[in-house]
């Protein structure tokens, strides 16, 4: 079938097709008119191919013209108008995916397939406006599809799903049916209807509060996955976010980067790649321009670096299939919700109890006629009851039976955690810190130990070289021109060609430089370029690089082997650790360029330059050459071999990297808190202990070891136990012995956190208690492995998440203290009550109306205050610490005392002390009681300081709560007497229940005036809980 065939039975299939090509560019209509026409020829093409022979279609396959590859087409394609050649966006994408070498031939390579996408692979796409909406609009956006969010129904009927929300319904309807029936539908609705009404206001409240939490739990997630890709447009290297990747992006990779998109390798070094979030294996995948070019969404770079063409983004990669079929369930349980859980249900199970004996009491209290109605008649006569009074009465008495259970039940203590959680993860993002997992806010609160880098985290990152030696001569301030040019040259290739980083001229003049890469990097090349004057583009066009060895956090060094493009001879040149360099040389280079011995003094010289500049808190980087005539190979395949030994070296430099400001302050905040700081890096012993005492790690006052990892690695288990503690300092470290610290300290009973920003620190960071990685350096690796981000980089931000994580838990610990309080008092009240009197003071209004303002009004007011200073002098709380304390146990059953005892007194003896009738007394018990509840709060806030009024004025939400709560009870008392079943009160009886509830505060003030032991209540009960006591303080 020739093309022609195809074309005329295409035109026919033109007019079956109205579909029309949208198209944000604004392109002519002969422009559109060519495009539709392509459009329709493939869709009708594709159409007749199934009729095709398979010879047919192997021979079409053959028409592609191999002298043109930039045209990816079929030849009756017409062209694309924006992206010549381009058939589909699946055309590019399924090379990819099939990781086809041949299709990936037939197309002309990554060369054709950049022309097509109208690329250049040095200088990148242009990237103005234009040019990435017109990529957008052709191949998509670089986003997946995600499960629907949870609309505001979904937790409304969560709500509903509660049993007893559904009996309290079921007796609500029944109640309503019975009053309109026996008082008409003017009056019968009040019982039924305000059950109806309270009990939609509880849904509500809590619905919206679930709701507002969970929109704020996506707002997060959305940040965190918004990782920085280093691109290149127009020539400049440049960030950008992962969304913002568009087809034919040129992306740069290095250690620890996620893969971006789909893609195909350009060019690079040691590119290794983990696809085991793909594949599910282990193993690292070499990639190469000739045998596996094909790069995929979401793997991660475990060695090397390189740069990838963007072949196609969001839906159209494997990722973005594979997450279009999962659906995620955000729903993460923490350890303080589990145990709350467990908490929850064991009051429930004595509410439980409580409720069901109230129930048998007041059931045999009814039938047997020992109850009355309000005008003092018996209300069962046995036969003579009417069957509706009856019913009635019985939906009452389990109404009031199962709203104790809803009292008692304390479902907002998981409210209170999720919302204590969302607003301090919420603070703690505008406090530089992102919290990837829940649990860590909690957890950050228990920490006994801190594990730091130095790079970064207490220093500014802010690289400088302000030391130069060449030989064992310092060349500072002297000028640079004297150095010999052949010397001058192996510096230019050692620097020029052994990094990662770039120099982009800027400006129209091209004088304005920009530098990028790591800091070590930026601060070399500046040096380089700015007082060595090398020009980068020369040396790399001059030179052609063999193999390279990528710099890691282990080797501590990287290595290049190069040839000139005129001349013999290869050339190995290694950048790193200076002490490390130097062992790797026998000779030196000196100022005249003279190569010398390096024997036994010189060499004790130069470990005397390095140490000199390392107790100067300086970085000692060692740059060092070798000339090859023949290029050895790695055992068992083809790979050039970087030679390792018999270096000369070429000079050392010193990178000054200043101390932050304000560390000092936090590392003493984090040790007057009871929490050890020490310090892991890879730096020299001298620069790690000058840097140490100068941030406060290490002082004279103590005795802390400075130590090495390969020291600390050669200990025996029983050496590391003895020592961990004491050790403040390692350095040359690998991710080895930062994870084998962790190890031992965690077994030694601490809650350890941990900083790492490399791909290596992964297994320690997943180790640690609570991962903190660095969000400016930090490794997408290193981020996924993490609990916490540290968004500057900062010491100074982990002492706030340490505040922020102890604020977590004493606010929970205050809502407890609260909640319990009114679980205790309302229990009580109602049991003694209902077995006494046979009646149940609170109606089920009321109570759910103390319901209300206890669990969610309480936690908002609750669980939203902010970290004070007090508890960075607390020590920290301890794995197997309770959750409710001694001094909490001691607050609450106080105030549940006081307020059992007087409102037990109003229910036997109010009618007659104050001479007031049944329902006044009936309101005062009701008004005196939330009363209480509200004043309570204000001593919930502080658990043992005296004075609960401390920064009060600085808590908006608490007052405004506060006042709310007040405005309302006002309402229920005075304006809804038949929906809440009230009696006005007078002023003087106002006065009587504030001057009641009030009564709380100083009594609160004594009882912080007790002493109490540190043993656990618990312990008391069970001898384990006792012993495992008593191991603990031997063992403190």
């Amino acid at each position: 079938m020739s093309s022609g065939s195809a074309i005329l039975a295409n035109s026919q299939c033109m007019n079956l097709l109205s579909t029309d090509l949208h198209d944000t560019v604004n392109l002519s209509v002969r422009s559109k008119k060519r495009w539709h026409l392509a459009f329709v020829t493939i869709y009708c093409s594709r159409a007749f191919f199934p009729r095709f022979k398979q010879q047919e279609i192997s021979t079409k396959w053959s028409k592609i013209s191999p002298e043109s590859p930039s045209k990816v087409i079929l030849d009756v394609v017409q062209e694309h108008p924006l992206f010549t050649g381009v058939e589909y966006q699946s055309s590019i994408a399924k090379v990819v995916k099939d990781k086809s070498l041949d299709h990936l031939a037939k197309l002309g390579g990554v060369e054709g397939i950049s022309s097509s996408l109208k690329t250049d692979l040095q200088h990148g796409i242009t990237g103005d406006l234009e040019d990435i909406s017109s990529r957008s609009e052709a191949f998509g956006t670089n986003t997946y599809q995600k499960p629907p969010t949870k609309s505001f129904l979904h937790f409304v009927w969560e709500a509903f799903k509660d049993p007893t929300i559904l009996i309290l319904l079921l007796c609500a309807a029944l109640s309503l049916g019975f009053g309109i029936k026996e008082n008409g539908p003017k009056e019968g609705w009040y019982d039924g209807g305000s059950i109806f009404v309270a009990v939609f206001l509880v849904i509500s409240v809590s619905a919206i509060s679930n709701f507002r939490q969970n929109r704020q739990f996506e707002k997060l997630s959305k940040v965190s996955s918004n990782i920085p890709v280093e691109v290149v447009r127009k020539g400049r290297r440049q960030q950008i976010t992962i969304f913002e990747i568009v087809v034919g992006e040129v992306v740069c990779l290095k250690i620890g980067d996620q893969v971006p998109a789909d893609g195909l390798f350009i060019e690079g070094h040691s590119l290794q790649v983990d696809e085991s979030s793909m594949t599910g294996e282990s193993d690292h995948v070499e990639i190469n321009a000739y045998q596996k070019p094909f790069l995929f969404s979401g793997t991660k770079v475990a060695d090397g670096y390189g740069k990838m063409l963007v072949t196609s983004v969001g839906m159209n990669t494997i990722w973005g299939e594979m997450m279009s079929t999962i659906s995620r369930d955000s729903n993460e349980q923490t350890p303080l919700q589990t145990r709350l859980n467990k908490l929850t249900s064991s009051i429930g199970k004595v509410g439980l109890a409580v409720a069901f004996l109230v129930l048998v009491v007041l059931l045999v209290r009814y039938f047997t006629g020992n109850t009355e109605d309000n005008n003092g008649n018996k209300e069962f006569n046995g036969s003579r009851t009417k069957a509706d009074d009856v019913i009635n009465a019985v939906v009452r008495i389990i109404a009031a039976a199962v709203t104790i259970v809803v009292v008692a039940i304390p479902e907002g203590l998981p409210l209170a955690v999720t919302l204590t959680l969302a607003y301090s993860m919420k603070r703690m993002m505008a406090d530089q810190a992102m919290v990837r997992k829940l649990s860590a806010c909690e957890t950050m609160g228990s920490a006994t130990t801190i594990c730091t880098d130095k790079t970064g985290t207490l220093t500014m990152n802010q690289m400088k070289v302000t030391k130069f030696w060449l030989g064992n001569e310092s060349l500072q301030g002297m000028d640079y021109s004297l150095i010999s040019s052949d010397v001058l040259e192996l510096f230019y290739q050692g620097i020029g060609l052994n990094t990662t980083g770039s120099v982009y001229r800027s400006g129209i003049s091209g004088t304005d430089l920009e530098f990028s890469g790591s800091p070590t990097e930026k601060a070399i090349l500046s040096w380089a370029v700015l007082d060595l004057n090398m020009d980068m583009e020369a040396v790399k066009r001059n030179c052609n690089v063999l193999k390279v060895e990528a710099f890691n956090s282990e080797k501590k060094r990287s290595g290049v082997l190069m040839k000139k493009v005129e001349g013999d001879g290869s050339h190995v040149h290694w950048k790193g650790a200076a002490e490390m360099i130097l062992a790797m040389c026998s000779h030196y280079y000196d100022m005249k360029g003279d190569i010398k011995y390096l024997n036994d003094l010189e060499r004790v010289k130069f470990d005397q330059i390095i140490q000199g500049m390392a107790a100067s808190s300086l970085r000692c980087i060692a740059f060092a050459h070798k000339q090859v005539l023949e290029v050895e190979h790695e055992r068992g395949d083809n790979h050039p071999k970087i030679q390792e030994s018999g270096l000369t070296l070429l000079g050392m430099v010193g990178l000054k990297d200043p101390c932050r400001p304000g560390v000092k302050k936090a590392v003493e905040d984090c040790q007057f808190a009871g929490v050890k700081v020490k310090m892991i890096t890879g730096d020299n012993v001298f620069t790690a202990k000058a840097i140490a005492t100068e941030c406060g790690i290490l002082r004279p006052d103590q005795d802390g070891i400075v130590i090495e990892g390969v020291e600390f690695r050669g200990y025996t288990d029983e050496e590391r136990m003895e020592k961990v503690d004491k050790i403040c300092v390692m350095a040359r470290s690998s991710p080895f012995d930062k994870l084998l610290m962790v190890q031992c300290l965690k077994r030694k009973g601490h809650v350890v956190a941990v900083t790492g920003d490399g791909t290596n620190d992964a297994p320690a960071l997943k180790e640690a208690d609570i991962g903190l990685s660095m969000g400016i350096q930090g490794t997408e690796v290193a981020k996924e492995s993490s609990d916490i981000v540290i968004l500057d980089d900062n010491f100074a931000s982990v002492a706030t998440v340490l505040r922020w994580g102890r604020c977590v838990y004493n606010n929970i610990q205050k809502f407890i203290q609260f909640q319990l309080t009114v679980n205790v008092a309302a229990l009580v009240i109602n049991f003694v009550a209902a077995v006494s009197a046979g009646e149940v003071p609170l109606t089920a209004v009321q109570l759910l109306w103390v319901n209300l303002i206890m669990d969610t009004l309480g936690a908002l007011a609750l669980a939203t205050e902010k970290p004070t200073k007090e508890l960075m002098n607390q020590k920290p709380v301890g794995r197997t610490e309770p959750l409710i304390t001694n001094v909490m146990w001691r607050n609450l059953l106080s105030q549940a005392l006081y307020q059992i005892s007087v409102l037990l007194i109003l229910q036997f003896r109010g009618e007659s002390i104050l001479s007031i009738s049944k329902r006044v007394n009936d309101t005062l018990i009701f008004n005196t009681f939330v009363l209480c509840q509200v004043f309570n709060e204000f001593n919930a806030r502080k658990l043992e300081k005296k004075n609960v009024f401390e920064g009060i004025h600085k808590n908006k939400l608490f007052l405004g709560i506060v006042g709310i709560t007040l405005i309302l009870q006002v309402v229920m008392v005075e304006f809804l007497k038949k929906f809440a079943d009230t009696e006005r009160l007078n002023w003087g009886q106002w006065g009587l229940c504030i001057g009641i509830a009030a009564a709380s505060w100083p009594i609160g003030w004594l009882v912080k005036c007790i002493p109490v032991t540190e043993r656990p209540v618990s312990s008391f009960f069970s001898f384990k809980n006792f012993l495992r006591h008593q191991h603990s303080r031997n063992y403190a």
